[in-house]
């Protein structure tokens, strides 16, 4: 994965060309989405330790550039076994960890919450359903981001209502806390995520659809949202 997302449009590039690039930066962007929803639901075994350790951002304009070289840096010096012990002690723990990366908790200061059952209502009526074998709730971090990768690979037009309803009132807060714990390669996580899911926000809350909400939920779907399964959500 190349960490570049700078894009010339030069009025000299062809419709076929500018249609690439935009290929090309929205499936570098889904890959974001998927190493963020990664390295929040599991810890990096050995191999993706040694990804992140050879990363070279190369796009001196990139906003990005010093976050992703940041979490390069702490790969390079971290360790699996370690980070299985502070990805629990931060994000599972014995009841629950230091944070909670659940929408329905940053929201309401509980789980299993409205927050939950509107995104299952919408996930439904994306065609999205639950891996049976994950027991977290939909709202989780990791599963939203999955969403967001799959709708910019297969929905993109819906991509934009889906990050403004579900993922804009509270994930730059998570990412935020999760920058100032005192690891530093999940500082970096949280540094990284904090700096992308803000670009996401500026640049999706811009598009048209943005404000249009296209799958909201009534107070009888409500209904129908509240007995859903829980679990992650794949299509």
């Amino acid at each position: 994965m190349t960490t570049s997302e700078h894009t010339d449009t030069h009025s000299t590039d062809t419709p076929a060309s500018l249609s690439a690039a935009l290929e090309e930066r929205n499936a570098l962007r889904a890959d974001v989405y998927l190493l963020l929803a990664r390295l929040v639901r599991e810890p990096p075994n050995a191999e993706l330790l040694e990804f992140l350790s050879a990363l070279e951002p190369d796009d001196e304009n990139s906003a990005l550039k010093r976050h992703w070289a940041s979490l390069s840096l702490a790969a390079q010096h971290a360790h699996p076994g370690t980070l299985h012990d502070v990805h629990f002690g931060l994000l599972i723990g014995v009841i629950q960890g230091q944070l909670v990366p659940y929408a329905s908790w940053y929201l309401t200061g509980s789980l299993m919450e409205m927050p939950l059952v509107a995104l299952r209502h919408d996930l439904k009526h994306l065609g999205f359903e639950r891996a049976a074998h994950v027991k977290e709730p939909e709202d989780h971090f990791s599963a939203m981001c999955e969403v967001m990768a799959m709708l910019i690979e297969s929905q993109a037009e819906a991509q934009a209502v889906f990050f403004k309803r579900h993922l804009s009132p509270w994930v730059l807060r998570f990412m935020r806390d999760l920058s100032q714990v005192e690891d530093p390669f999940y500082a970096s996580v949280g540094a990284l995520g904090d700096a992308f899911l803000s670009r996401e926000d500026n640049q999706l809350q811009s598009e048209p659809d943005a404000q249009v909400v296209t799958f909201s939920p009534t107070p009888s779907t409500l209904g129908e949202g509240a007995k859903f399964s829980e679990g992650d959500t794949h299509s």
